[in-house]
């Protein structure tokens, strides 16, 4: 399954590949391994084939990266995405990234990013207000409940 993430033109800013793992009317969830070179983050760090247990809704707007390490399992953490819901297609996945995101460590600790490249965005109130209230929605989810995956 490839995955397309995009800018809010629409243009396709990275790409990969992912194994289906279950599929659900408005959800998707998928195994794909961390393509990038090793870089820090959150106090941890992403490591290239650091294994990423992705779901991706058609009805959110967010899709939540459960990190495991690639060396021994361990979680890491959840990194989420606000955005506009996926499209799900039969061979491909679709998101449009709104630049906010949410850092789940596996203690619980949350932490927004990038509201700064949020607002260089201009969204219009409409649209700004559906990426915060993604957002909430993530949080409380975090807050009361297990996460998917």
């Amino acid at each position: 399954m490839k995955v397309l993430k995009k800018n809010p033109a629409g243009e396709v800013t990275w790409q990969y590949e992912g194994v289906v793992l279950s599929r659900a009317k408005n959800s998707l969830t998928l195994e794909a391994l961390f393509n990038r070179d090793d870089m820090p983050f959150m106090g941890i760090v992403l490591k290239r084939n650091d294994r990423f247990i992705e779901t991706f809704y058609s009805d959110r707007w967010y899709n939540i990266f459960e990190i495991h390490d690639r060396d021994d399992g361990k979680l890491k953490g959840w990194y989420c995405n606000i955005g506009k819901p996926a499209i799900l297609d039969a061979d491909s996945i679709s998101y449009l990234d709104l630049a906010l995101d949410l850092w789940v460590s596996p203690d619980g600790t949350q932490t927004v990013l990038d509201e700064d490249e949020l607002e260089e965005l201009g969204l219009d109130e409409d649209l700004k207000q559906k990426v915060y209230d993604g957002l909430r929605e993530l949080q409380e989810m975090f807050r009361t409940k297990n996460p998917p995956g």
